[in-house]
């Protein structure tokens, strides 16, 4: 006999976090919308770069990263993926696969937090 959980049922949003997480839906838009440019524009290595930092958060838990591990802080964290595009923005080596593996990553986390789901607290 299978039991529920009550962990799995959704919690309700606090209405104090609304405005927040329509402004990182909009956000989480605008990168796609950008990485999707960035794409067609250089063509197949800046795609597969961007889809592959899409799923690097997946890829560390399936690679057994658990929270509140540093690495899963650090795959969850804004700060890495935004200092990658700001990096290479103002960089003189350009290479379009990694501005948009920026993207992808930032876009991923952008959607996490638009959801709700924010990284494990540390104790």
């Amino acid at each position: 006999m299978a039991t529920e959980h009550v962990n799995d049922a959704p919690r309700p949003v606090r209405e104090g976090r609304r405005p927040q997480r329509a402004g990182w839906g909009a956000l989480a838009l605008f990168l796609a919308a950008f990485a999707v440019f960035e794409s067609v524009k250089y063509g197949l290595p800046t795609t597969a770069a961007a889809l592959v930092f899409f799923a690097l958060p997946d890829a560390a838990r399936l690679a057994g990263v658990r929270p509140p591990g540093w690495l899963h802080q650090a795959v969850h964290r804004v700060w890495i993926p935004l200092a990658v595009l700001v990096v290479y923005s103002f960089g003189v080596y350009p290479w379009p696969p990694l501005f948009t593996a920026g993207l992808g990553w930032l876009t991923r986390i952008a959607v996490e937090r638009t959801l709700g789901r924010r990284p494990a607290a540390r104790s």
